[in-house]
Protein backbone atom coordinates (compact mmCIF):
# COMPACT_ATOMS: atom_id res chain seq x y z
CA UNK A 1 0.00 0.00 0.00
CA UNK A 2 1.33 3.42 -0.98
CA UNK A 3 1.44 5.81 1.99
CA UNK A 4 2.48 9.39 2.65
CA UNK A 5 5.82 8.07 3.96
CA UNK A 6 6.45 6.40 0.60
CA UNK A 7 5.68 9.67 -1.19
CA UNK A 8 8.00 11.65 1.09
CA UNK A 9 10.80 9.15 0.64
CA UNK A 10 10.26 9.17 -3.12
CA UNK A 11 10.47 12.98 -3.21
CA UNK A 12 13.65 13.14 -1.13
CA UNK A 13 15.41 10.41 -3.13
CA UNK A 14 14.14 12.01 -6.35
CA UNK A 15 15.43 15.43 -5.33
CA UNK A 16 18.86 14.06 -4.49
CA UNK A 17 19.15 11.87 -7.61
CA UNK A 18 17.71 14.48 -9.96
CA UNK A 19 19.82 17.22 -8.40
CA UNK A 20 23.00 15.22 -8.87
CA UNK A 21 22.10 14.44 -12.48
CA UNK A 22 21.25 18.10 -13.09
CA UNK A 23 24.56 19.23 -11.61
CA UNK A 24 26.46 16.73 -13.75
CA UNK A 25 24.68 17.65 -16.98
CA UNK A 26 24.21 21.41 -16.55
CA UNK A 27 27.49 22.01 -14.66
CA UNK A 28 25.91 24.44 -12.25
CA UNK A 29 24.76 24.10 -8.66
CA UNK A 30 21.02 24.55 -9.26
CA UNK A 31 20.87 21.90 -11.98
CA UNK A 32 17.57 22.31 -13.84
CA UNK A 33 15.75 23.99 -10.94
CA UNK A 34 14.03 22.56 -7.88
CA UNK A 35 10.79 21.29 -9.42
CA UNK A 36 12.43 19.94 -12.56
CA UNK A 37 15.10 18.20 -10.45
CA UNK A 38 12.40 16.58 -8.31
CA UNK A 39 10.44 15.44 -11.37
CA UNK A 40 13.55 14.23 -13.13
CA UNK A 41 14.70 12.38 -10.02
CA UNK A 42 11.31 10.77 -9.33
CA UNK A 43 10.98 9.49 -12.89
CA UNK A 44 14.67 8.54 -12.78
CA UNK A 45 14.11 6.66 -9.51
CA UNK A 46 11.34 4.68 -11.17
CA UNK A 47 13.49 3.92 -14.22
CA UNK A 48 16.54 3.11 -12.08
CA UNK A 49 14.50 0.91 -9.76
CA UNK A 50 13.09 -1.06 -12.68
CA UNK A 51 16.51 -1.43 -14.32
CA UNK A 52 18.26 -2.42 -11.10
CA UNK A 53 15.55 -4.96 -10.24
CA UNK A 54 15.62 -6.30 -13.80
CA UNK A 55 19.37 -6.92 -13.63
CA UNK A 56 19.34 -8.05 -9.98
CA UNK A 57 21.47 -5.16 -8.70
CA UNK A 58 20.95 -3.87 -5.15
CA UNK A 59 18.35 -6.36 -3.86
CA UNK A 60 15.88 -5.16 -1.23
CA UNK A 61 15.25 -1.69 -2.68
CA UNK A 62 11.57 -1.75 -1.71
CA UNK A 63 12.06 -0.65 1.90
CA UNK A 64 11.11 2.82 3.14
CA UNK A 65 14.57 4.24 3.79
CA UNK A 66 16.77 6.78 2.10
CA UNK A 67 19.96 4.92 1.34
CA UNK A 68 22.86 5.29 -1.02
CA UNK A 69 21.58 2.49 -3.26
CA UNK A 70 18.26 4.30 -3.73
CA UNK A 71 20.05 7.55 -4.58
CA UNK A 72 22.35 5.70 -7.01
CA UNK A 73 19.33 4.09 -8.70
CA UNK A 74 17.59 7.50 -8.97
CA UNK A 75 20.79 9.09 -10.31
CA UNK A 76 21.37 6.37 -12.93
CA UNK A 77 17.71 6.42 -13.92
CA UNK A 78 17.82 10.22 -14.24
CA UNK A 79 20.84 9.98 -16.53
CA UNK A 80 19.07 7.33 -18.64
CA UNK A 81 16.02 9.63 -18.86
CA UNK A 82 18.18 12.62 -19.85
CA UNK A 83 19.93 10.52 -22.51
CA UNK A 84 16.57 9.39 -23.89
CA UNK A 85 15.30 12.99 -24.02
CA UNK A 86 18.49 14.09 -25.77
CA UNK A 87 18.24 11.26 -28.32
CA UNK A 88 14.58 12.11 -28.93
CA UNK A 89 15.57 15.72 -29.65
CA UNK A 90 18.37 14.67 -31.98
CA UNK A 91 16.09 12.30 -33.88
CA UNK A 92 13.40 14.98 -34.31
CA UNK A 93 15.76 17.66 -35.65
CA UNK A 94 15.35 18.25 -39.36
CA UNK A 95 18.38 17.26 -41.36
CA UNK A 96 20.32 20.17 -42.89
CA UNK A 97 19.96 20.57 -46.65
Amino acid sequence: MFTLVHAGTWLVVGLIGGGLAGILVKRRRAGFGLLTNIGLGCVGALIGGVLFNLFGLFPGMGSIVISLRDVVAAFVGSLVLLAAIWLWGVAREPSPR
